[in-house]
This record gives C-alpha cells, sequence and structure tokens, in this order.
C-alpha cells in the first residue's frame, strides 16, 4: 500500500493496492516447470510434485539459508512468499541437476516460455552434502501433502520409497510393527569392487546378499496367543542372512571346494566332502520339520526321500546340472515338497525389503538402482526410478528366486539377492526370469541368466579380474560360490547344479592361461595414448583412478597422473586443446572437471560442472568444452581452458523426463552433437549453434556415439539392447540390405539364441563404438561377450568379432606412422591394453582388421607419478584418447610439432584427400 503523508494539513491518502501473485511451478520428470520465474517482492511460489512414479522432491535454495522445504512426496506442494528483492538459485536435495532460479524484483511478471536453451548465468547446482530435510521452515513458507504435511519420509510409491538421507545397515524396512524379515541394505559407493556394498564379502564380492522369503505360519501363532512375543514371530525364513548364515548356504564353510577344477572334479560322491552338507539337505531337513505338526509321517517320509536322493546322484558329474525329474527319488521329493506347499495354506509369505542407500562420503554423486533381472511375478517390478537420486530408495521382494540391479549412469555398478524358498533344495534362481533386455521371460537355467551370473562375479570380485604379465604367462581363475542352485528349465522341470563354481567354469572355458601381455605392433603409431585406469588405487586419495600416458612409438607407459591435491575421483574420459597443452579430465563419480598440463601432469584448475560428468570433447571452431552430465539432463559448454561456464545445452525440452546424457559426439564441423541418452532410451540431436533439439530413436539403454567422418551417420550402442543403432543426420544414409533408410538397428545377437545359447559369434553389453577416421571400420567394444565387433560403416553390416579382455569398454583411434590408423582398446576389468588395426591393407575393406599388439598399462621403474600406486594397478581401463587427434575438424586444428609432422597428407585430411592429396 502506497502511503503519502501532508505534513501541514494531517492528511494521509492511501494510493492504489498492489495485490501479491501466486505462481505455480511444477516439479515433473526431474525438472522444474519453468526452470526460471521473474516475480515481484511479497509474491508466493507454489511447487507442486507432479511425478507418477513416487518420486520425492524438495526445494532447498543454493549458497543461502532462506528456503529448505521439508521433502515434497508426489501429489504434495510447498509454498514459500519471497519478501526480499534478488536471485534466487534453487535445486533439489535428492536430484542434483534439477534446479531453477526466482527473480524477485519491483515489477514482477512471467518471463516468455524458456526454450531448449537454459540461460547461460545460472550456474549448476553443487553436489555437496544437502541441508537437514528436518529443519524448520522460515515462517513464509508452507508445505502439504495430499493426506499431511511431508516428513522425512515419502509417501509408498508404486515402484518403492525414497527417503532424504541414508540409513546405516541394515536400514529401514520389514514390518510396520518391527517384526519380521531382516531387511537387505545396500550402499552405493565409489569404491572398486563395491559399489552395490552389503558390507559383507562372499566369495570376494561386497555385492551379493542372500535371504530367505520369511513365511508365517499361522496355525502355530494360534497355538501361542497367550504367550505370543510379537518381537519374536515363528518365521520359517529371516530375510537377510548373515555372513555365517549366508556363507552355509553357499558352502563357504566346506574345505577343499575352491581348488576344484572342471577336468578334474568327478562324481560328487568322490569329493571327499559330505554329500548332505553340500547340498544343503540339512537346511530343507530343517524347513520340513517347522513346517509339519510334530510326529506328523510326512516329516520321515521327506528325509527317507532326501536321503535317496543324495544316494542317487553321488555317480553323477559334479559340473553337469541334473535333472530332478530324471531320478525317481527327486521325482518322489518333488512331489513332497509341492504337498507340503499347498498343505501349508495358513502360511503368509512375506516380502524381503531391500534398501538402496546414496550419501556422501562414500557417494559423491547421483545414482540409480535399475532392476536387471527379477523373478516373474515380483511385484513392483520391473524397479526403477525417474532419475539418478541421491537418498534412500526401498523396494520389496515377493517372490523366491533371482534379483539383480544396476546403476543406469554407471552400469558396472551391480548388485544381486539371491531370494530362497526353504521348501527346495538348493538355492532358488526361480523358475521364469525376467531380464531387462528385449522385454525377455526366460527359464532360469537360460544361457542369458549363466552370462550375466557370471559377469556379476567377474565384474564385482576384485580377486577375478584378469592380470597379466609382461613377461610370462599367468592363469586367469576366477572363482564362484560352490553352491547348489536350483534352476527350471524350458518345459519348466527342475535342475540343480550341484556346485555353482564348476558348472560356470565348465560353461565358460576357465581356467585359461594369459599370454604374456608385450606384443608390440610391426609399425609403431604417432604421438601418444592417454587412457584412464579408473581403478588404480593411490596413497594419498581416498577415491580411485590416474590418467595414464602411453608412448605409442616406444609402447613404454611414461606416466601416472592421479592427482591427489584434488582427490580426483574416477576419471572416465578424457579429451585435449587445439594447442595440446591441456588434459581435459572427467569425474564420473564427482561433479568437476579436471584441467592438467600434458606435458607435466601439473594441476591447473577444477571447474564444477554438475552431477556425474562423464564424456568430454572440444568444438573443433572454438576450442570450448563440450561436458556431458550423466546424472543430469544437458551437455554444459565450457569455455576454452575449463575456466567458467559458457553454456548449458538442455538434451530434453523443459517437463520431459530427464535424459542423463553419456557418451556424445560432434560432427567435425561444429554444427551438430548426438548424445545417448541411458534414461529415456532415445538419442539427441543437437543444433550447437542454436542449442535446438530433436529426438532419434535408438535401442534400449543407449550409452556412447560414433560417427562416419562425413558427419552424416551417427551410431548408437545399445547396452541393455544388444543391438548398434544407425541413425541418419541428413539424407537417409543407414543401409538396411543396401537400400538406404533413416535408422537400422545392427543386431548383435544375430546369432545368438538367450536361452541356448550362442550359434556363432555375437556381441553384448556394447560400450564404446568410434568410427575410423577413413571411415573404413566402426568397431565395438563388448563387456558382455569381452569381444570386438567389427562392423563396415560402408554397408552397416557386421563382418567380425575380435578378441577383448574382460570388461572390454573404451576404443579410440590414433595415427599409425606411415598412414593408417590403430584402434587403441581399454578393459575395466584388466590391466592391458590392445591395439587393433581395423584395415591392415588400407584398401577399405574391415575383413583383415586384426589385434595386433597388446601392452600392460601398469607403471614401471621409468614411470613418472604424482602419488604411489598402492593397488589395482593398471586397471580399470576406460576412456581412451591418442594425440595427435586424428578425427575430420580436429586434425586440420593440431599444432605444428615434430610429432605431428609425422602425419600423411592423408591422415590430415581423411574426408578430402582425394582434392587435398593428389
Amino acid at each position: 500500500m502506497t502511503v503519502l503523508a501532508l505534513a501541514g494539513m494531517g492528511v494521509v491518502f492511501a494510493g492504489p493496492t498492489a495485490s501479491a501473485a501466486t505462481h505455480t511451478v511444477q516439479q515433473r520428470n526431474f525438472q522444474f516447470v519453468p526452470g526460471t520465474l521473474d516475480i515481484a517482492a511479497g509474491d508466493t511460489v507454489t511447487w507442486t510434485n507432479d511425478e507418477t512414479d513416487g518420486s520425492v522432491h524438495s526445494v532447498v535454495q543454493s549458497g543461502g539459508s532462506e528456503i529448505n522445504s521439508p521433502d515434497i512426496p508426489a501429489g504434495g506442494r510447498f509454498s514459500h512468499t519471497f519478501n526480499s528483492e534478488g536471485t534466487y538459485n534453487l535445486t533439489c536435495r535428492f536430484h542434483p541437476d534439477m534446479f531453477m532460479t526466482v527473480n524477485v524484483g519491483g515489477g514482477g511478471g512471467n518471463p516468455p516460455p524458456p526454450t531448449t536453451t537454459q540461460p547461460t548465468t545460472t550456474p549448476p547446482p553443487t553436489t555437496t552434502a544437502p541441508p537437514s530435510s528436518t529443519t524448520t521452515p522460515p515462517s513464509s513458507t508452507t508445505s502439504e501433502s495430499p493426506s499431511e504435511t511431508p516428513t522425512e519420509t515419502s509417501t509408498s510409491a508404486p515402484t518403492g520409497t525414497q527417503t532424504s538421507e541414508p540409513s546405516s545397515t541394515p536400514g529401514p524396512g520389514g514390518l510396520p510393527i518391527g517384526v519380521g524379515p531382516v531387511p537387505v541394505s545396500f550402499d552405493l559407493t565409489d569404491d572398486q569392487g563395491s559399489w552395490f556394498d552389503t558390507n559383507l564379502n562372499l566369495f570376494g564380492t561386497k555385492s551379493l546378499a542372500v535371504a530367505e522369503l520369511p513365511r508365517v505360519n499361522l496355525g502355530k501363532i494360534l497355538d501361542q496367543v497367550g504367550s505370543l512375543d510379537l518381537g519374536n514371530l515363528p518365521l520359517l525364513g529371516s530375510g537377510l542372512l548373515g555372513g555365517s548364515g549366508a556363507g552355509n548356504l553357499l558352502n563357504a564353510d566346506l574345505p577343499g571346494l575352491d581348488g576344484l577344477l572342471p577336468g578334474g572334479a568327478g562324481e560328487l560322491g568322490k569329493l571327499g566332502v559330505d554329500p548332505s552338507q553340500l547340498l544343503n539337505a540339512n537346511a530343507l531337513r530343517s524347513a520340513i520339520n517347522q513346517v509339519l505338526p510334530a510326529g506328523d509321517p510326512r516329516a520321515e517320509e521327506a528325509n527317507n526321500l532326501i536321503d535317496r536322493l543324495l544316494e542317487q546322484i553321488g555317480s553323477l558329474p559334479a559340473n553337469v546340472p541334473i535333472s530332478l525329474e530324471d531320478l525317481p527319488a527327486g521325482v518322489d521329493l518333488q512331489g513332497l515338497l509341492q504337498n507340503l506347499t499347498q498343505w501349508a495354506t495358513n502360511d503368509i509369505s512375506l516380502p524381503v525389503t531391500v534398501n538402496f542407500n546414496v550419501g556422501q562420503p562414500s557417494a559423491e554423486s547421483a545414482h540409480t538402482a535399475t532392476g536387471l533381472i527379477w523373478p516373474e511375478g515380483a511385484k513392483g517390478f520391473p524397479f526403477d526410478q525417474g532419475g539418478a537420486w541421491v537418498g534412500t530408495q526401498s523396494v520389496q521382494l515377493t517372490e523366491p528366486g533371482l534379483y539383480a540391479f544396476a546403476c543406469k549412469i554407471h552400469p558396472y555398478m551391480l548388485g544381486a539377492i539371491v531370494v530362497d524358498d526353504p521348501l527346495t533344495p538348493g538355492l532358488d534362481f526361480g523358475k521364469k526370469l525376467r531380464v531387462n533386455s528385449r522385454n525377455l521371460s526366460v527359464p532360469s537355467n537360460s544361457d542369458i541368466v549363466m552370462q550375466l551370473v557370471q559377469k556379476f562375479f567377474n565384474i564385482t570380485s576384485p580377486n577375478n579380474w584378469q592380470r597379466y604379465s609382461a613377461t610370462e604367462e599367468v592363469m586367469w581363475n576366477p572363482s564362484y560360490p560352490p553352491a547348489p542352485i536350483l534352476t527350471y528349465d524350458e518345459e519348466g522341470k527342475p535342475e540343480l547344479i550341484p556346485l555353482l563354481d564348476l558348472y560356470l567354469k565348465d560353461k565358460f572355458g576357465t581356467p585359461k592361461m594369459l599370454e604374456p601381455a608385450n606384443k608390440k605392433p610391426a609399425v609403431p603409431g604417432v604421438g601418444e595414448v592417454w587412457i584412464d585406469a579408473q581403478m588404480e588405487k593411490t596413497k594419498n586419495k581416498t577415491k580411485s583412478g590416474t590418467a595414464t600416458r602411453v608412448n605409442v612409438e616406444t609402447w613404454e607407459v611414461e606416466r601416472k597422473v592421479a592427482l591427489p591435491e584434488v582427490n580426483m575421483n574416477n576419471p572416465h574420459n578424457m579429451w585435449t586443446d587445439k594447442d595440446e597443452k591441456y588434459i581435459y579430465q572427467t569425474e564420473w563419480f564427482d561433479d568437476e572437471i579436471d584441467v592438467f598440463e600434458r606435458e607435466t601432469g601439473k594441476f591447473v584448475r577444477q571447474l564444477q560442472v554438475g552431477p556425474d560428468p562423464s564424456h568430454v570433447m572440444t568444438r573443433t571452431d572454438t576450442d570450448q568444452l563440450h561436458i556431458a552430465l550423466n546424472g543430469g539432463g544437458a551437455v554444459m559448454e565450457v569455455a576454452p581452458g575449463a575456466t567458467k561456464i559458457d553454456r548449458r545445452l538442455a538434451v530434453q525440452q523443459p517437463g520431459e523426463k530427464i535424459a542423463h546424457p553419456h557418451a556424445h559426439w560432434m560432427t567435425g564441423d561444429a554444427k551438430k552433437m548426438v548424445t545417448p541418452n541411458v534414461n529415456t532410451y532415445n538419442a539427441t540431436v543437437v543444433d550447437i549453434p542454436s542449442g535446438g533439439i530433436k529426438h532419434e530413436q535408438t535401442g534400449e539403454l543407449p550409452i556412447a556415439t560414433g560417427m562416419t567422418p562425413d558427419g552424416k551417420k551417427a551410431y548408437q550402442a545399445d547396452f541393455l539392447g544388444a543391438t548398434v543403432s544407425c541413425i541418419s543426420l541428413e539424407e537417409d544414409a543407414c543401409l538396411d540390405n543396401g537400400s538406404p533408410t533413416h535408422y537400422k538397428a545392427i543386431d548383435l545377437w544375430e546369432h545368438y539364441d538367450p536361452v541356448a545359447g550362442p550359434k556363432g559369434d555375437f556381441g553384448g553389453l556394447p560400450i564404446q563404438l568410434p568410427v575410423a577416421p577413413d571411415n573404413s571400420a566402426l568397431l565395438v567394444a563388448n563387456t558382455l561377450t569381452s569381444n570386438i565387433t567389427v562392423i563396415d560403416p560402408k554397408t552397416d553390416e557386421v563382418v567380425k568379432y575380435l578378441p577383448c579382455d574382460a570388461g572390454c569398454h573404451g576404443i579410440n583411434f590414433g595415427a599409425k606412422k606411415g598412414g593408417g590408423y590403430y584402434a587403441y582398446v581399454s578393459s575395466k576389468f584388466s590391466n592391458a591394453v590392445s591395439v587393433v588395426d581395423a584395415d591392415p591393407n588400407g584398401d577399405g575393406n574391415p575383413s583383415d582388421a586384426a589385434v595386433v599388439g597388446r601392452f600392460l598399462l601398469e607403471a614401471t621403474e621409468n614411470t613418472e607419478t604424482d602419488d604411489e600406486i598402492v593397488d589395482y594397478h593398471g586397471m580399470g581401463g576406460q576412456g581412451v584418447l591418442p594425440i595427435p587427434l586424428v578425427y575430420e575438424g580436429w586434425v586440420q586444428n593440431v599444432p605444428d610439432n615434430a610429432t605431428n609432422a609425422q602425419l600423411t597428407c592423408r591422415q590430415r585430411n581423411p574426408v578430402h584427400y582425394a582434392t587435398e592429396c593428389s
């Protein structure tokens, strides 16, 4: 209200009253909509959580304390009145790339609708520890949910629940009255080998939990009504099993099993171990006795059948699955157990609660917990979240069987739970399993299930990683739990794997000898290659990873850069500037880009860019950096030298589901960029000058981009889809049986049956896939199958497969001396790097592609380092950066020096060599 006082007359005139306005902001698809709001002092803003998947949000002021909402559940709202002018940067404590700006001035009013390019002056939020959600909000704020004021715990969601702060093991969960099964808790961390950490170590992995699906027998409860202790209900199965309980079911307590090899295992009865213990028969007997009343004759019948079964299987091979229906005792025992299950109709099955915790300091950024495998019919599955988050998510497991989870941002982060039914022989994998790929529903004995189980143990147990020697052959002998596993075939018939360890070794051909990793290519390369050894541990850091420089003319490891002064966290991908002065290094499990001198390894600066920066490239015209925020929804455009953020290039429209881009690529003329979006299962084509975007079709979970040198086609590695998507960027350029088409899915499973197994070479879990600068070949690194798919980009057909190491991951092309190119191939779970010549005879046909070299990524006595390497030497090969850059657009900008003078005219002009080199 405007007031004017006339002192001489004692008269007061009241001017017109300006009413305060209320503005509404939606929280939708992990975004604030709109992302920028201009209001007047005294106006109120109301935030509404409009998520449909139950995700919880908040409103927190970055760099200030005035605004700090309680948790806002789906359907809830929070309001705040802005009484002071200024700029307010706001974020969500759960989702670090969710932010907005409120400009409070005297005029009020909303700005024009936001464009796809976010304001350049708005900095991304930090991912430091969020303010406590229990802080009392200022008096000018109000909040409400559909039924009550939001509290620390959100309302139930269809796919699970979310709370604000991670809990210590075992975490929240279980029954509301405080009884029932013990929950499983996974802490998602930055640490190698314990990315899904149960705080238990089972056969070398911290990412495996074993639980029993509990039953409450109502008959026994009714018998105890007068003296029933609610804190000690008579449960058959207790949920999470601790170290000894889980170890017993996995046969960790039986000596001598870890030394068995498939060829010499022999018969089950001659292993020197009591078969009753080996097959957990005593646990089955105990479960039967718990279900049946005292004196019931079926207990004695069951014991006799178990004894007969053990006798009949004693003469069978220890490494081959046993069809229980082929054994008389097996048929009878299965019938009795089925009868007991049907008879115990007054049993109530209780779910096993699983909590996933993400929080500092063990996790510096955001993650997801996404269902990878689950039993058919499990309630609440497929389990996923709307995007990456911090805090705690929960889900309940309602069916016995195998459950596996992965982080979509960092997809080698894996956790698994086997939920056992005590009334079955062996540990239950379930009858049919859903696999988060191609909508698969497969029997639990299928090949794809066993492929994923074997890779789970190879990935999550560092003892199973491949360790090459430079001087001699070494045996690689990964180990697995020697546990009995109950699976089912396509007809629903039970198959018992007596020892999982022997079975997986026999199926996948281990142990095997690894040849010395000291094969130097006959022709040297040009310059150097930098490779991120992401798992390598150094003395003065709590986080892992080094950037490693290899001289590709001598094949010597010359330098290791760990950057202990900034505790560099999981370095993932690199690029260099046009002067080759700097190395730009992403911290994938954090929120920064690091800059260090290429020649000396000296730290220059660090810039905070946003959650989980994965890949970095430079524009060929301006030398600005483009950094993908894998835990967010944008690519950040950063000034040369990484001195400041220039622009935020959103890769989804306002209000669309957050995309989470991973490994982008740009055309050599700096006009277009393509991002693979792991959360939305599509690609975004960005017009770089304007920031305009459009989406393109891909397969499931696209994770990396390749591009033809002329910029007419882009390729996407569909990590879960087992395909390579070809996308035309101008006119139809992809080829399907020789005919141009806008899109083509190149099937890596053409010769693979997910139930029966391979019918020839195949690929799976593809990651990086660069196209050679001369367009001779497209190479695809496959993590599942430890091989490299060779595709001819001139036909878009698979030509052949080449061998690779465990966790095959990164590929990039560098110059070969005298002409042509080498592809340098890194592997996450190996200490070796492979060198591939994709076109040895230079005729443009990649059918003669071959692995021509291999070297260790470990430091030698001559390697310069900025920190002492103490563990996982040379491990974790991921990002690959050859220098000089030899791709169209970049190679024309390389500086003049003695090394680059070795480039041939054709290497300097990979697209226009016909006219430039005549």
